[in-house]
């Protein structure tokens, strides 16, 4: 590998390869990544495909580093040689008569957001790690986000790609269409598969109008019951506007909104659930006064016992701020994360379950819930007092088991990385899994992509 290394470090422009101790100093995520041998930072795709094609021949692992912001050890590259897109980051063209937008991988989410929105258009995908991660590991692990409810998982905002193959075989798909049928989609062999089939290294991205008018409401419910009522009541009165259904258990809400955390509980506490609602539409005056009495009539029908309507961007933005100040959960000492997707029926004898199998175990444990329920995602963080692996185990077997009875994914838009990759049979079938690894074998015979990632190739 030193002489891999050491030859692509000469070839490649200066600043391209770094190794040692520079190597060492990049090796910072959200999550355990390890330390790579070395790091590439190629500036184009030509120079991506020279660094894979080498790799290849040698039959050297690489790892696709994004923004770093995952939390399934996806990015995990000890001892292997890691590949960041992070210099190739512009966006190339916004064609606002075709509602499209073609960037480069490494280019930041949030960056992505604000060119749309500079051109009167929207890219909708937005989640909390906007600023840092990138379009390409928003592919890569397919993400999905506060608006999935109206505009879909990143799969469905993006129209081709461009992805360097294993060997450094460049295949170019940059489609502009929204309909093309013109033979098998190839673009969604890489979209969710975490670098393992390819690296994408260009994206055509489809933007939608800019919204005139947005709303938004935080209301707290009695009873999980009215949940499943209350989105379907908002669905069908706002007209195609709702945009976001945010949920947040007792504990999380109650956890945002006090010291040390700086939010203010725009509603009181002592509700069992507390839903943030958002709506953008086309007109702000007709907007405002459908949505204020869709609330009414809400509240008069018993769904929601109480309601704030956010009357500024400030307000708004005060909002999503308690729905995205995760890091609160740090106040709960050792902690563990599941992002998890299940039928909305099934939620509460879910949740119910997992407190029942964590009070036997811990009496002392707490349990923060919240998430995107529009969609059926739930982000799940129990703190049992201890983090060994012993004790993760233990927690993964209750929140998995009681999922698995259940029909649900172990994964709803975090992927599976290594953390997850002994549960995948619990959400996946054999036959589904068999195909998996046929792919794997067909587009990365010598295993190269993100090995370990997902499952173990043969």
């Amino acid at each position: 590998m030193d002489k891999l290394i050491a030859r692509l470090k000469s070839e490649l422009p200066p600043g391209t390869v770094m190794d040692g101790n520079e190597a060492v100093e990049r090796a910072q995520g959200w999550g355990k990544i390890g330390v790579p041998r070395a790091l590439f930072r190629p500036s184009s795709t030509a120079e991506v495909s020279q660094i894979l094609g080498a790799c290849h021949a040698a039959g050297v692992g690489v790892v696709p580093w994004g923004g770093r912001t995952g939390l399934v050890e996806g990015t995990y590259a000890e001892g292997l040689l890691a590949l960041s897109l992070e210099r190739m980051n512009k966006i190339e063209e916004i064609d606002a008569a075709g509602a499209t937008m073609t960037v480069q991988a490494g280019c930041i989410l949030q960056n992505v957001c604000e060119a749309a929105d500079e051109a009167g258009l929207l890219f909708p995908l937005d989640l909390g790690a906007r600023g840092s991660a990138t379009i390409g590991g928003n592919i890569s692990t397919n993400a999905g986000g506060n608006r999935v409810i109206r505009f879909g998982m990143t799969r469905d905002l993006v129209l081709g790609i461009e992805a360097v193959l294993a060997d450094g075989t460049v295949m170019t798909s940059l489609n502009h269409l929204i309909k093309n049928n013109a033979g098998y989609d190839l673009k969604h062999l890489f979209i969710g598969s975490e670098g393992t089939l390819g690296i994408v290294t260009r994206a055509v991205l489809r933007l939608r109008p800019k919204p005139v008018s947005q709303n938004m409401t935080m209301m707290a419910v009695a009873e999980f019951a009215s949940l499943p009522k209350l989105l379907r009541r908002l669905e069908k009165a706002l007209g195609g506007t709702l945009s976001a259904f945010e949920v947040m258990w007792e504990d999380f809400y109650t956890l945002v909104t006090t010291p040390p955390a700086q939010g203010i509980p725009p509603v009181p506490h002592g509700y069992p659930y507390y839903v943030m609602v958002e709506a953008m539409g086309g007109d702000q005056e007709a907007d405002d006064a459908r949505f204020e009495r869709v609330l009414g009539e809400a509240l008069e029908g018993g769904d929601i016992v109480d309601a704030v309507i956010a009357k500024s961007q400030a307000e708004r933005n005060k909002m999503w701020g308690l729905r995205d100040d995760v890091a609160q959960v740090i106040r709960m000492g050792p902690f563990f994360t599941f992002d998890v997707s299940l039928r909305i029926p099934e939620m509460e004898s879910f949740v119910a379950e997992v407190r029942a199998g964590l009070n036997a175990r811990w009496p002392q444990f707490q349990m923060m819930i919240f998430g995107h329920l529009g969609d059926g995602n739930l982000h799940v963080i129990p703190g049992v007092g201890e983090g060994t692996p012993e004790a993760r185990r233990a927690v993964e077997e209750i929140v998995y088991g009681a999922l698995r009875t259940r029909g649900g994914s172990v994964s709803a838009e975090h992927g599976i990385g290594l953390e997850k990759r002994r549960y995948l049979p619990w959400s996946r079938s054999e036959e589904e899994i068999a195909l998996m690894k046929t792919l794997k074998r067909a587009l990365d015979p010598k295993n190269i992509l993100n090995p370990g990632k997902v499952f173990e190739a043969e």
